[in-house]
């Protein structure tokens, strides 16, 4: 990974390999009425010996968190969980979905292995299924 960073409209180059400068990012995709999913609930866990919460956030009108959930110094090689409130999201757009709702927490387990790297988990999601990949 390459950063540019321009002072006095010289640009300097800083190698960050190897710098811990790794990130995890996620948007979320309502896929049942084409838009971003605004308003979702977002919480993140590290599991270890126990599951521990990192942080919780909720989705800006892009479908996105305003950061990284993770980076800097936190963002280490480990085992993850993505906790996504799609049920209470869609109970607030749409009134005839069942009760249960079929698609309601939607839980995504995954690995970091690269401290350095970019991970982004997005998810699309619809009352009726999801899916997720690792983007870019």
């Amino acid at each position: 990974m390459l950063t540019i960073i321009s002072v006095n409209a010289n640009l300097t180059l800083l190698n960050t390999e190897g710098s811990g400068m790794g990130r995890l990012t996620t948007h979320i995709l309502d896929t049942a009425q084409g838009c971003p999913a605004a308003g979702v609930d977002v919480t993140l866990y590290v599991i270890e010996t126990d599951r521990r919460m990192l942080k919780q956030d909720v989705t800006n009108a892009d479908g996105r968190l305003d950061s990284p959930i993770l980076d800097g110094a936190d963002f280490k090689p480990g085992v993850y969980e993505l906790i996504f409130q799609a049920g209470a999201y869609f109970r607030s757009r749409e009134s005839d979905l069942p009760d249960p709702p079929f698609v309601d927490e939607v839980v995504i387990r995954f690995g970091i292995a690269d401290a350095d790297s970019h991970y982004h988990v997005p998810l699309l999601v619809s009352p009726w299924a999801y899916s997720t990949y690792r983007g870019s």
